[in-house]
């Protein structure tokens, strides 16, 4: 651990508020070389959602993004899930979208042949028995079939009425659910608790929170619940109530059931909202408590800091080393991201070699991070080496690299290579793949050929995810393509998929590539008012920062006023926005710095340069010889 804090060396001791965690760190100074970087970690992606975040549903959310990823990312709800490479020391329920990388390495979705483990009679058996042996044997054989084909029919059924009665609750009106199921348990139809959580499962993955939480409310009433189911209806609680009522119930909770699970559940709601205080008051309570400190809380941490205040993660890596907690590949990850996007190219390669010493081989997306670190700092031929590693000997045999190598091969400008990736997985490309394959393509201003894409999506599965749709919009904005991203969005309209914060983002940046920063405005003014869903932090800059180009102080204002209202709390990116429409305006901007310390914001070098400019009260040497 201490050659992890050596190689994380500019993330300097500052002091963190956490009660006695902090008397043990204060003692501890690491020299700073650390360079403020303010990029935003983008969801449910992203390695880190995000999302990644961002949260993995049908339809993954990913954000591959040149400049952010994590997951915001986007980071959904995964119950029940864990990729390949998933660490252990997740919620197991997956009702956090912090800690599960919306690009890690999951197995790739393949049928395979199903082997029996019941050897019924062995081929001796039958050479060497009688055939009175021989037709007991045959006897015994058809009765173990018949038994495994009614397991296979009784498994069937109970799958077909967990989708009957999931149809049920998706089209019953939205504060109907309880009564749904209760209607359903009266007509004589069974409702075990193994159903309840596949159904819910199914409604997170949805984002159908508020549907998935009267479920488990009325589950609670019918079933003995263990401390994860607890966590579970917590984590939808915040979600949906928000974290008040979920603190709340925290005390509804029985004792015994009171454990580490619910708090760290708890700990992650708050990450995701960036309350940092509450944040360090639900980590100082846990060890209070005497609760466990495991990965997965010090990971939730070091996810707060690395988004609001990047020199305290120093301290989080001292307690954990204190405490023996184990770096994981998550923890590794976000250090390398921290590195890479302060670009400090050498450190974040001395964090990846201190994990290789530790025993932990980078997996690929921790090389997909660093490749794309690569490429915005300059060095292609670093990142095409990373490429070049992903692939390994026979690209045939680690299938599960060609969704970042579509990417990494068109950011790298690599149009042949990104074709030969494509061609090998093309004929039955998962959606991974093919969200890949559309997004490299577009970036390679090849419109036509991933619109082909998406549309041999279209005709392969019957409801393609809105990922796709996603996706194929976020390539028209980038290539300013105004009414084919309009008439993709009607698609999705007439098709009954959700238009939600990735589509509105999108929506955003398409018209402010148009030069339409008015409708922009309007599309992210009508999606605040539905109240359902909160739209991305970088819609909203995206149009402050047009109104900032033009010096428009009063509608950088409003922007910046609307994104207090959506929920987000204050960040050192929105003031460099405000401030600098304030320079470009040649306006003074009065109370800015006690604006600033009001939402515990400090200045970094380039913002307090922007602030001196539009100082009302600076003197000059004309001010002077006038007082």
């Amino acid at each position: 651990m201490w050659a992890l804090r050596r190689a994380s060396n500019p993330l300097k001791n500052r002091g963190i508020t956490l009660g006695s965690f902090r008397t043990g760190c204060a003692r501890v100074e690491l020299a700073s070389s650390y360079q403020e970087c303010d990029a935003e970690l983008a969801g449910h992606a992203q390695v880190i959602s995000d999302w990644f975040v961002c949260t993995r549903r049908y339809h993954h959310k990913q954000c591959e993004s040149f400049k952010f990823y994590i997951g915001k990312h986007h980071l959904s709800s995964r119950a029940g899930m864990k990729g390949g490479e998933d660490e252990d020391d997740g919620l197991g329920d997956g009702f956090s979208e912090l800690e599960t990388p919306a690009s890690g390495d999951d197995t790739q979705a393949r049928s395979a042949p199903c082997e029996s483990n019941d050897e019924l009679i062995s081929d001796s058996e039958l050479s060497d028995g009688g055939s009175d042996d021989e037709a007991a044997g045959l006897k015994k054989e058809l009765e173990l079939s018949d038994i495994d084909a009614k397991r296979s029919k009784k498994k069937y059924e109970q799958k077909r009425t967990s989708d009957r009665l999931l149809n049920a609750v998706i089209r019953a009106p939205g504060l109907s659910i309880k009564s749904v199921l209760q209607k359903w348990v009266e007509g004589g139809n069974e409702v075990n608790k193994s159903d309840i959580l596949k159904i819910n499962l199914d409604l997170r993955k949805r984002k159908m929170y508020g549907r998935a939480l009267q479920m488990l409310e009325w589950a609670a009433d019918q079933y003995e619940f263990s401390e994860r189911d607890y966590a579970s209806r917590l984590d939808l609680t915040a979600k949906v109530q928000g974290l008040l009522k979920a603190e709340q119930d925290i005390e509804k909770i029985p004792k015994a059931y009171r454990g580490e699970v619910v708090y760290r559940t708890f700990l992650a709601n708050c990450v995701v909202t960036q309350n940092v205080k509450k944040s360090e008051e639900v980590f100082n309570k846990m060890k209070d408590l005497g609760l466990p400190l495991t990965a997965f809380a010090c990971n939730q941490l070091l996810l707060l800091y690395k988004r609001t205040d990047k020199k305290k993660m120093a301290d989080v890596l001292i307690h954990m080393e204190s405490e023996n907690v184990k770096p994981t590949v998550f923890t590794y990850n976000l250090l390398i991201d921290t590195k890479g996007l302060s670009r400090d190219i050498s450190g974040m390669d001395q964090i990846v070699e201190t994990m290789k010493e530790e025993g932990i081989e980078p997996i690929n997306h921790t090389r997909n991070i660093m490749a794309k670190h690569y490429i915005s700092a300059g060095f292609k031929d670093k990142a095409e080496a990373v490429a070049k590693e992903m692939e390994g000997g026979d690209l045939r045999d680690n299938r599960a690299a060609c969704r970042y190598l579509l990417v990494l091969y068109s950011l790298l400008g690599k149009a042949d290579e990104a074709a030969r990736i494509w061609k090998l997985c093309q004929s039955d490309a998962n959606t991974y793949e093919c969200i890949a394959a559309i997004e490299a393509l577009g970036r390679l201003k090849k419109i036509k050929e991933a619109v082909e894409v998406f549309e041999q999506t279209k005709k392969r599965w019957t409801r393609p995810s809105a990922k796709f749709y996603s996706t194929l919009l976020k390539v028209y904005a980038d290539n300013k393509m105004l009414t084919e991203g309009r008439d993709l969005v009607k698609q999705m309209a007439e098709g009954g998929y959700i238009i939600g914060p990735l589509i509105w983002d999108s929506l955003v940046r398409l018209h402010v590539e148009a030069g339409e920063v008015g409708k922009a405005d309007t599309i992210l003014h009508k999606a605040i008012q539905q109240k359902q869903m909160k739209p991305l932090f970088n819609s909203f800059v995206a149009i402050m920062e047009q109104y900032s180009e033009k010096g428009d102080v009063h509608n950088a204002e409003k922007i910046f006023h609307r994104m207090r209202q959506a929920g987000y709390v204050a960040r050192i990116r929105q003031f460099q926005v405000l401030v600098k429409t304030y320079v470009n305006g040649k306006t003074p901007a009065y109370g800015m710095n006690q604006r600033m310390k009001a939402d515990n914001i400090f200045p970094n070098q380039q913002l307090a340069t922007m602030l001196v400019q539009v100082d009302p009260f600076k003197k000059t040497p004309a001010s002077e010889l006038l007082d």
